[in-house]
């Protein structure tokens, strides 16, 4: 017998007034759906991180806000009362709470040496200051006081950047005023887009 969306819900139903006929009262399973999800859960506004349009998001989150407690989001939507979304989310910013509760999440540096084969983890002061050598030893390599006429180029070819789509207009407007100060001309960001 193959079983129809419309035989399905009149077979529910049925079987509704059937249980309550018999003595179980279902108000309490009734009033227990009426009631939303994220009914007990803290409501926090915030922005959206993955392009420079910066839509508004609601999350939500459960725990109360005890010392020790750890809250969990449970869920997010967009900003109805955001100005710039009103409520509408792409398929990246409605996914935010899997990105924000992902178990493969890193939150740690990680660093493979040349010729590895995997991944060691690092302090934050290791890393920045290994990057910061390995800039200053590049820039030092290939900066270009002057171009073949004799006039002055400052520039450093060995260098290029580009800022993530995470990244928002301002933290791109600040990282490419430090590379101009590097020298670095080959940049360009995703905030553009």
């Amino acid at each position: 017998m193959e079983l129809s969306r419309r035989t399905f819900l009149k077979s529910s139903v049925v079987g509704g007034v059937g249980l309550s006929a018999l003595g179980f009262d279902l108000t309490p399973v009734y009033a227990q759906t009426q009631t939303l999800k994220i009914s007990r859960a803290t409501e926090t506004r915030s922005t959206c991180p993955y392009c420079s349009v910066s839509c508004g998001v609601i999350i939500y989150t459960l725990g109360d806000k005890a010392k020790n407690a750890i809250p969990q989001v449970v869920h997010v939507e967009g900003d109805p009362d955001h100005p710039i979304n009103r409520g509408t989310l792409c398929p990246k910013g409605i996914s935010l709470k899997h990105d924000i509760v992902n178990n493969s999440r890193l939150n740690k540096p990680l660093y493979r040496a040349p010729g590895s084969d995997r991944w060691e983890e690092k302090s934050w002061d290791w890393m920045f200051e290994n990057i910061a050598q390995r800039m200053k030893k590049t820039r030092d390599a290939t900066f270009k006081e002057k171009n073949d006429a004799g006039q002055t180029v400052n520039q450093c070819l060995g260098i290029a950047m580009v800022g993530g789509c995470t990244d928002n207009n301002e933290v791109n407007f600040l990282l490419v005023k430090w590379l101009r100060a590097l020298g670095v001309v080959r940049t360009d960001n995703q905030a553009r887009l």
